[in-house]
């Protein structure tokens, strides 16, 4: 059992930056891939970014490549999510995933534990 708690959410201007933590439970938070998606009102909950168990691998989504950066620090159970250059289209509820594995995965049902979910507002 996982349990995930974010923050980190917020208000900014277009342009800024903010930086996501998810931080975990458990003894076992290296065993598990993560993943950072986010769910603008009215659509579907999106893949944002993935490292994989060790930290060694990470993908991200076409919106925020070169923008955005995913990190872990497994001695301290957290997961980051660095975003720079933020624009209005990036508001959203931003959620951290577990999935026990050693990759992640692009899609939410290839993820067994979920965060509650920070805001995110970007005004322009």
């Amino acid at each position: 059992q996982v349990h995930l708690v974010e923050s980190g959410g917020g208000l900014v201007q277009a342009g800024g930056s903010l930086r996501l933590s998810c931080a975990a439970s458990g003894r076992t938070f290296s065993s598990y891939a993560m993943g950072w998606f986010r769910q603008a009102p009215g659509k579907e909950r999106e893949f944002v970014a993935g490292i994989t168990w060790k930290g060694g691998s990470t993908g991200y989504a076409d919106s925020v490549k070169g923008r955005f950066t995913i990190s872990r620090d497994n001695a301290k159970n957290t997961v980051y999510l660095q975003m720079n250059s933020l624009k209005p289209e990036d508001t959203a509820v931003y959620y951290c995933a577990a999935r026990q594995g050693a990759y992640y995965y692009t899609v939410t049902s290839r993820y067994d534990y979920w965060g509650q979910g920070t805001q995110v507002t970007v005004s322009s």
